[in-house]
């Protein structure tokens, strides 16, 4: 099994590479995103820590669970519980991972895994993954699918981008770019050509 951490700056469209790499190729695939909010359910380990650490009051009053938005404003422009939250979801991110890994392994019917994260670079999965993909598209490019797709502001965007690793940081520590600021045709073919030694699956199309 190949394991691939994909990473790439805000707007480059690594969902859209990843949806169509699921549909085509013998693999799995984890966003890391979606992890971090599994973990963080009732029940869950990184749960009763966060709740340890920030009080009952972040809960939903209703359902018991993590309120997003209540987390969300505990630590906005406090540095401090911001770390300390992280110090508690990432590392809890990393073991569910691992665990997954591990698990494709021993089933031995996964060609590929893919991890997708904007911080997988920093976060130190360099060390864990078996090669790492930067999903490139012109800032240009970035700007107008953010405007468009979820209504930001330039100003939310260069906050965002501010704060990301910069292209040149995002290519020294990538094994593979993907270009994915032309047509999407010229996006798959890329895709197809890195992973030409895998098993393609057929898509059958509903003909009625």
């Amino acid at each position: 099994m190949r394991l691939i951490g994909v990473t790439g700056g805000v707007g480059a469209g690594k969902s859209q590479v990843l949806s169509y790499i699921q549909k085509h190729y013998k693999c799995r695939i984890y966003l890391a995103d979606e992890v971090a909010h599994l973990i963080k359910k009732k029940g869950e380990w990184c749960y009763f820590k966060l709740v340890e650490l920030l009080g009952e009051e972040v809960l939903d009053s209703k359902t018991g669970q993590i309120d997003k938005k209540k987390m969300a404003a505990m630590i906005f422009e406090d540095e401090y519980l911001l770390e300390k939250v992280n110090n508690i979801v990432h590392p809890g991110v990393r073991v569910y991972l691992e665990d997954r890994i591990r698990e494709a392994r021993e089933e031995k019917d996964v060609e590929l895994m893919f991890i997708e994260a904007a911080l997988l670079i920093e976060a130190g999965y360099k060390e864990v993954v078996d090669e790492m993909w930067y999903i490139y598209a012109d800032e240009e490019v970035r700007r107008e699918r953010l405007k468009k797709n979820r209504g930001y502001s330039d100003e939310k965007i260069t906050q965002i981008m501010d704060a990301q690793l910069s292209e040149e940081e995002f290519r020294a520590s990538c094994d593979f770019v993907i270009d994915n600021s032309k047509t999407l045709r010229n996006t798959y073919k890329q895709i197809k050509n890195k992973l030409e030694a895998f098993t393609w699956l057929e898509v059958k199309r509903n003909r009625n």
